[in-house]
């Protein structure tokens, strides 16, 4: 088999769930938009509601109308970009909770859904979705009039604990929301950190459930194994792969794998990138293309059939350092080629 092996461990992403849920006594819930962060929002979100997960938030309605399909009735499914042309049906026949972002929402939702579930998004200083303080001012007293089942912000620095941002934002939430009888969401994973002035009545982790930063004790969710199609011995001088940017210094023996950008390796990574056999780091050799990776096995005790790019060694924020980004950005680029195995089912 010539498929690299993606392999989602779910008691680890349960696990991660509940240490975060310890760090405060309110609700928990669990993002898990963009497909759970690349990882399957069907089978992940349905490993959380057995630890008693009840509320989930996706990006949009359809991310939705597809987590719905897979949890059934029961659970609440909030949409972050709320109420947009088009959504009615969806949040109408699938009992979605969209999260208001503007008066235009407000009136879409009230006018078309009288009675329906929803939220308020407020923005705090982030300046990307959700009410400003004098639009909330304006329709403060019709949305709480409506009921509405939460009230949200999101930080915009919570992985930097003294960026004064985080201080800011907090005042601003409570300057726009104290003495409201409503639940109210301000931390997401970064939040949940900063500790209990952050927490109010609801968290909601993402990316610290599936193993990444800034939850550095969260555990390995994620393994990325790649099979080996080829070994070859090079002789010095020779190159490996286009543009000849790898040159033997050394007798080396060269791992050809298959996988490559088109599966979500970014090609930039391949200077500082290695993969592990077993213990033993392997230096990515030469550049990453579309379907294969040249990696230099010299140093391995033995001629390995799969080499692990994430895992325990090299968790998803070590590619992100590799490539100049974030662990979410390598979790949500991995692609569909990849063989998805669950364990913990």
């Amino acid at each position: 088999m010539a498929q690299a092996k993606l392999t989602i461990d779910l008691d680890a992403l349960r696990a991660n769930w509940r240490a975060l849920s310890a760090f405060s006594d309110t609700e928990t819930a669990a993002v898990v938009k963009a497909d759970g962060y690349g990882l399957g929002a069907g089978r992940v979100a349905r490993a959380l509601a057995r630890d008693g997960v009840r509320r989930f938030f996706v990006a949009l309605a359809e991310e939705g109308a597809q987590l719905r399909d897979a949890l059934g009735p029961g659970p609440e499914i909030c949409v972050f970009s709320g109420h947009m042309a088009g959504d009615t049906d969806m949040i109408r026949d699938l009992g979605l909770v969209p999260m208001i972002n503007s008066i235009d929402q407000m009136l879409r939702h009230v006018e078309a859904l009288p009675g329906a579930p929803f939220g308020v998004q407020l923005d705090s200083g982030m300046n990307r979705l959700g009410m400003e303080p004098a639009e909330w001012a304006a329709l403060r007293g019709i949305a709480l009039a409506q009921n509405p089942v939460l009230i949200m912000s999101h930080l915009a620095c919570a992985d930097e604990p003294e960026n004064p941002m985080n201080a800011r934002q907090l005042q601003c939430f409570r300057e726009m929301t104290d003495g409201i009888d409503v639940p109210r969401s301000l931390s997401a994973t970064g939040g949940i950190l900063l500790g209990k002035d952050y927490h109010f009545d609801l968290t909601r982790p993402g990316i610290g459930l599936y193993g990444g930063l800034p939850f550095a004790d969260a555990s390995p969710v994620v393994t990325l194994a790649l099979p080996v199609i080829q070994v070859r011995e090079l002789e010095p001088g020779e190159t490996v792969g286009y543009g000849n940017t790898f040159v033997a210094r050394r007798p080396t023996r060269i791992a050809t794998v298959a996988a490559g950008y088109a599966d979500g390796i970014h090609r930039i990574m391949a200077p500082k990138a290695s993969m592990m056999a077993g213990v033993t780091r392997c230096p990515v050799a030469g550049r990453i293309s579309m379907d294969l990776i040249g990696v230099d096995v010299t140093d391995a005790p033995e001629v390995p059939e799969w080499l692990e790019l994430i895992g325990a060694h090299q968790p998803v924020d070590t590619l992100a350092d590799w490539s100049g980004t974030i662990g979410y950005e390598i979790l949500t680029s991995l692609g569909a080629r990849l063989q998805r195995v669950y364990r913990g089912e």
